[in-house]
């Protein structure tokens, strides 16, 4: 129904536009008696034997949503309805910030990809804590943070641990988002000696708290394996809980839509099916070079069950989904829990 119904005529429409509808459309329905629960009857998939224990929480199942759909946390209690084992919120920054300039997210239909260049817009972390506050306890919830986009270098880490220390009763775990391209330079973020530092602040920051929140660090598609050695390196002098791999990425290659049409749109991170294989090699690379010494969490072009077992046979722990969400619909999650029952 979604796919031969919804989709084409959400697809009429802006992708931002569309995006602020289905949310105010899911919380409507929501609220109607029973509705929920049909969600959670249609979409849902409870065994005992989907659960993953990793760094200290355990998923009820391993497909969880990926940041940047729900970035102030106002619907992730609804989202918990269709199936999703986790549900990541942000980019949460320390002050709130409007982002790019629209228009700023595209689809690239023929491809079953999105170009988006946000840039980091949210209603900042006293927002996110108020709504978090809501939480029903239904779903693990994630906390992606970030830099304000007009915070000086110098000032980097204050800010990721501003939003660390002001999420931290919130939310379960921490990712550290270094790697989105649409911010701004992100070169010293992108330094392994700078990232040491960031980490070990927020590492240190996390050891003062009454209880230690698990820290993960999002990497980018786009790093050659010279790169990739360094995050393994990285990962074994912090101590750092896990990575996520990966974001967005830069690259132009091999899609279907015609140049024209990509100058038209202009910059902005590539999402979806575009970057599937570039994101499972990342997975496996990881996986492989490190001797799975450290949780992975696989995100990128997951648009079928057989795109997640792929991410999980990689080296993915769990998986996340977002551009699938929007090109296939809900059930998708449903599908990849029963897809990861049936090969168990």
């Amino acid at each position: 129904m979604y796919k031969l119904l919804i989709r084409p005529i959400f697809f009429l429409f802006d992708p931002e536009k569309v995006h602020y509808f289905t949310f105010s459309l899911i919380r409507i329905l929501c609220k109607i008696p029973f509705v929920a629960s049909i969600f959670r009857g249609l979409y849902q998939v409870n065994d005992k034997k989907l659960e993953r224990n990793l760094f200290g929480l355990t998923f009820k199942n391993p497909v969880g949503l990926a940041a940047g759909f729900d970035k102030n946390a106002v619907l992730y209690n609804e989202l918990a309805n269709f199936g999703f084992g986790f549900v990541e919120i942000g980019t949460v920054t320390p002050k709130g910030q409007v982002g790019n300039p629209r228009k700023r997210l595209f689809r690239l239909k023929d491809d079953n990809g999105i170009i988006n260049r946000m840039g980091f817009n949210n209603d900042g972390m006293e927002s996110a804590i108020e709504n978090l506050k809501k939480n029903k306890g239904k779903v693990i919830i994630g906390g992606n943070i970030g830099k304000n986009t007009t915070t000086q270098p110098e000032a980097y880490t204050k800010d990721y641990l501003e939003v660390f220390e002001a999420l931290h009763a919130y939310v379960d775990y921490f990712v550290l988002n270094v790697s989105c391209p649409n911010v701004g330079s992100h070169a010293k973020l992108n330094d392994k000696d700078y990232l040491v530092e960031l980490i070990t602040a927020c590492q240190s920051l996390n050891n003062q708290q009454e209880k230690q929140k698990p820290i993960l660090l999002k990497i980018a598609p786009d790093l050659n394996e010279v790169q990739l050695d360094e995050i393994i390196d990285l990962v074994a002098e912090t101590k750092i809980d896990g990575v996520i791999a990966s974001n967005t990425s830069t690259s132009r290659d091999n899609l279907k839509v015609s140049k024209e049409r990509l100058q038209e749109i202009g910059n902005g991170g590539v999402s979806g099916k575009p970057i599937k294989n570039q994101s499972t090699k990342v997975i496996k690379y990881l996986a492989d070079n490190s001797n799975k010494s450290f949780p992975i969490i696989g995100v990128g072009g997951i648009h079928s069950a057989e795109d997640a077992l792929e991410k999980i046979e990689a080296g993915a722990d769990l998986v996340q989904i977002y551009t699938g969400f929007i090109y296939e619909g809900p059930s998708l999650v449903k599908k990849i829990n029963k897809a990861i029952l049936s090969k168990q």
